[in-house]
């Protein structure tokens, strides 16, 4: 199973992006558990992820997050601004994979 942390500044805006996440996920038969929080909380959540994606508007903070993140053997990086404007679950997932290591 995929563990995707969504991080935006208060876990609101990102929730309709892990719906269209998940709905991918299922259609393409893989089990993933994806899930939004705000950046003071992604901190904490960070070590049952296997990957950390952030919101655009957060982009400046994420080499401190990916500083966080190396200590738990995972990446993190800044959700494509167009899939994330658009709540494209589809581009945010595979961009989410393509992180892990996977297609």
């Amino acid at each position: 199973m995929k563990k995707i942390l969504l991080a935006c500044s208060s876990g609101m805006s990102t929730s309709l992006l892990v719906t269209k996440m998940e709905a991918h996920a299922k259609s393409i038969g893989e089990e993933a558990k994806i899930w939004a929080v705000g950046q003071d909380q992604a901190k904490r959540e960070m070590p049952e992820a296997d990957v950390v994606l952030i919101g655009p508007q957060m982009s400046f903070l994420k080499e401190e997050f990916q500083k966080e993140a190396n200590q738990y053997g995972i990446k993190v990086d800044v959700i494509d601004m167009m899939a994330y404007g658009m709540a494209d679950g589809q581009k945010a997932y595979e961009q989410a994979c393509k992180l892990m290591g996977d297609k």
